[in-house]
């Protein structure tokens, strides 16, 4: 009888984990949107910068445009919000690449004022682990970080 218990319990037991398991909500990511002030200058930005690849807005709504980060995942920059807001440094965008030095020099050619993360101006932060890591922000004041991780 002991054992037959112990068996029931055990089905039910597996059951219940299962059943938590299957329900679970399995999320990905989807999209990032920032609030911007001029969806123009902002897009220009996103493009020249950074080189996304622009989408079909499919809200069809002026005042905002979309991007691609690949697989699935997008930038989504919304001006029709008209509070003011502000961003710290600690709320940004991170952005891997393997190409690190070379988007450096893309920052320095465009003219672009980074830092590490306790503010030295241009210089690169590099993590106990090994991580290259910069800040900087786009023209409303979103922090971007860009680091080297997967190189």
């Amino acid at each position: 009888m002991k054992k037959i218990s112990i068996f029931i319990i055990a089905v039910l037991f597996v059951t219940l984990v299962h059943a938590r398991d299957s329900s679970a909500f399995k999320f990905s990511f989807n999209h990032l949107a920032l609030s911007v002030k001029d969806v123009n200058r902002a897009a220009d930005f996103y493009k020249n910068v950074l080189h996304l690849q622009e989408i079909t807005n499919r809200t069809k709504m002026d005042g905002i445009r979309w991007f691609s980060f690949g697989e699935g995942k997008e930038l989504h920059l919304i001006s029709i919000l008209k509070e003011d807001f502000k961003v710290n440094k600690a709320i940004h965008l991170a952005l891997s690449t393997p190409n690190f030095d070379a988007f450096i020099k893309n920052l320095n050619t465009n003219k672009i004022v980074y830092s590490d993360w306790p503010g030295a101006l241009h210089t690169i932060n590099k993590r106990a682990d090994g991580i290259k890591q910069i800040y900087f922000q786009d023209p409303d004041g979103n922090w971007i970080e860009v680091n080297s991780v997967g190189n």
